[in-house]
């Protein structure tokens, strides 16, 4: 596979299959890019868990942390790698060794090992690299145009505000959408009196 670009239904594929989601290297300290990530696909409806043995005691939005992949207990769908591009290889072995296999590495942006790309693959799991899921999601889920950042995609059609419950393009439901009767009337079409 050519990890260089993805088409973005392999992407929109494994962000709607998966389920229950592993970070590892997650931080609950609220400036790290891996929490706003985790906060983010939390509030999305994704079963997260934080991995990172120096954490283990603490939790990161509600989610206790665990040392290693092998500590979780319970299948997962994805591994979400958020640590250097050296070690990727020994966690992709680590999760090699559970039981049931996970369906998915995702490599975090700036992280690519084809090395371990490439043992993942040979074991039928699907791999994303120097990707970010947090920012795939909103791409193409029309989100990452409400905060401000350019889709690439033309259109003169505003895509609507996110209100709590509203199904998303891919096939999840907001969480932490608007909750303002404004965000509300706005995702309804109506004007606002004022």
């Amino acid at each position: 596979m050519n990890h260089d670009t993805y088409d973005d239904n392999y992407i929109r594929g494994i962000l709607n299959g998966v389920k229950t989601i592993a970070m590892v290297g997650a931080s609950p300290v609220n400036v790290r890019p891996s929490y706003f990530a985790f906060k983010y696909l939390a509030q999305r409806g994704y079963d997260m868990i934080p991995v990172n043995p120096g954490q283990v005691g603490k939790s990161l939005v509600g989610k206790p942390f665990v040392a290693s992949l092998r500590d979780i207990g319970r299948p997962i769908d994805m591994v979400d790698i958020f640590r250097n591009s050296s070690v990727a290889l020994s966690l992709v072995e680590e999760a090699l060794t559970l039981d049931p296999l996970p369906k998915v590495i995702w490599m975090q942006l700036g992280v690519r090992n084809d090395e371990a790309a490439a043992k993942a693959e040979a074991a039928g799991l699907k791999v994303v690299m120097n990707r970010c899921p947090k920012i795939e999601y909103g791409r193409l889920s029309s989100e990452i145009s409400w905060m401000g950042v350019n889709s690439r995609t033309l259109s003169s059609k505003r895509a609507p505000i996110p209100t709590q419950g509203m199904r998303l393009s891919l096939n999840r439901v907001s969480f932490g959408g608007g909750d303002t009767s404004a965000a509300d009337r706005a995702a309804q079409g109506k004007k606002d009196p004022t």
